[in-house]
């Protein structure tokens, strides 16, 4: 119980890591470098999507245990993932100063969110059902 616990306190110190990058106001940002033309923002964001998906399933993996069908919550997450980064868009555009809406940042959110689904069901295929560990069973 405490591993479940912990894990669920990681995700939860995660994503309010993730709501306070979301939410800095634009001028905390270089306005032009190298970082621009690389598109290094998107990669931030598709790694902030994929972690945060990837640690929400990951601590339901170690809650329920093994044998449980865990794919449609996993994918559940996912969505509701990528819910709240178009959620989080809508609110840089309203109410963060110098933030505007980017429907890339929506694409790279998404693909986070697709990365950290697979990256979870692999996860879970490998380490989980009868906590085989991927152990050959025969």
């Amino acid at each position: 119980m405490v591993k479940t616990d912990y894990l669920l306190l990681c995700a939860l110190v995660y994503w309010i890591i993730t709501i306070v990058l979301l939410t800095l106001p634009g001028s905390a940002f270089p306005q032009e470098d190298i970082f621009s033309k690389i598109y290094f923002d998107k990669w931030i964001h598709i790694g902030m999507f994929s972690i945060l998906v990837l640690l929400w399933n990951f601590w339901l993996m170690k809650k329920r245990g093994a044998g449980q069908r865990l794919y449609t919550p996993f994918v559940m997450i996912s969505i509701t993932a990528l819910a709240y980064g178009i959620l989080m868009e809508y609110i840089q555009k309203w109410y963060i100063s110098n933030r505007s809406f980017d429907t890339g940042d929506i694409i790279a959110d998404g693909t986070g969110a697709i990365i950290g689904l697979l990256a979870s069901i692999y996860l879970y295929k490998k380490i989980d059902p009868c906590r085989n560990r991927g152990r050959n069973q025969n």
